[in-house]
């Protein structure tokens, strides 16, 4: 599904303030939709001209938020935001201390709007882990510092009527496959 086509489609309103087994002020599926979409990018590269927002998303072919070069890659890496505003986290099994991150890789999108999400180990640019975590809360200035990222074998199956907004943060290689 193209940008044009993502960008055309109605979105479904709710009255009630539940949707999706979720209460908040979100209840859109733009990030359903999204993340569908980044699936789909991941899945099957087709060329087309480079938008205006360098993260924006819907971007395809799948490598070119690496601008300026694209390289060979298999992940969109992203991040979602909770309804009350803050990042959603997933734990992993303990990576050189750390076992939280903020960032995803959907690996599979089902039902109503459900995904299964790997969680990827935030590493800085010499490619050593990244704790974003200080005291139970997330730590801007370290999470500021993450420039690569590792695959995990944890993996997170998440309603996304729950989130109100989705960042694509960058094109990667987890060498998922070798």
């Amino acid at each position: 599904m193209s940008y044009e086509e993502m960008e055309s489609m109605e979105l479904p309103v709710e009255s009630s303030n539940h949707f999706g087994g979720c209460t908040g002020g979100c209840t859109g599926g733009c990030v359903c939709q999204v993340i569908r979409a980044i699936k789909d990018i991941q899945d099957e590269a087709v060329e087309e001209d480079c938008p205006n927002c360098p993260t924006n998303c819907f971007i395809e072919p799948l490598g070119d938020l690496a601008l300026p070069t694209r390289t060979n890659v298999d992940t969109r890496v992203f991040t979602l935001t909770n309804k009350n505003g803050e990042l959603f986290k997933g734990l992993f099994k303990g990576y050189a201390g750390n076992c939280a991150s903020v960032y995803f890789r959907v690996e599979e999108v089902f039902d109503n709007c459900c995904a299964t999400l790997r969680v990827l180990v935030p590493l800085n640019k010499n490619r050593e882990p990244v704790n974003i975590m200080h005291h139970g809360k997330l730590n801007f200035d370290t999470l500021c510092s993450v420039r690569n990222w590792a695959k995990t074998n944890s993996c997170i199956t998440v309603d996304l009527h729950c989130f109100c907004a989705v960042q694509c943060i960058a094109d990667y290689d987890l060498q998922l496959c070798d």
